[in-house]
């Protein structure tokens, strides 16, 4: 699905994923020691033929604490079957990848308060002011 920023979307050859498959903790009876439906999903960002070099420089910045080097990793295993998971990661990948790339938003330009405003804020101080006054004690003398 496309991002902001990527009017055409972002297709990522299926040749610069490596998924691995290793044994999922959890749920899963007698078939949990011997099903590897634990998938790793590893995009190298750095090596990547399908982004460009603002692309690449925009993911490396803004992935910079999840990378390995330049390799993003994806994990998932929270279903029992290897092809959910398989599918759980690509959606990861693609979110974080999609979230990444989305053009910085614009500088925020600061606001003022209207005449009106602060006229109602100075009326307001004056009045708690004369409220204080009021309490302390007279002037002898």
């Amino acid at each position: 699905m496309p991002g902001p920023g990527m009017p055409a979307g972002l297709v990522i050859p299926d040749r610069e994923l490596i998924e691995r498959y290793s044994h999922a903790s959890g749920p899963g009876g007698q078939g949990v020691n011997t099903t590897d439906s634990r998938v790793q999903l590893s995009f190298d960002v750095g090596a990547s033929a399908a982004l460009d070099d603002v692309q690449r420089d925009r993911l490396l910045r803004r992935l910079g604490t999840r990378l390995d080097g330049t390799v993003l990793i994806v994990v998932a295993a929270e279903r029992r079957s290897q092809r959910q998971n398989r599918m759980i990661a690509r959606e990861r990948l693609a979110t974080l990848l999609r979230d990444a790339m989305a053009p910085p938003a614009p500088p925020r330009r600061p606001s003022r308060p209207t005449r009106g405003a602060i006229e109602r804020r100075l009326a307001a101080k004056r009045r708690r002011g004369e409220v204080k006054r009021q309490r302390s004690r007279p002037d002898q003398g």
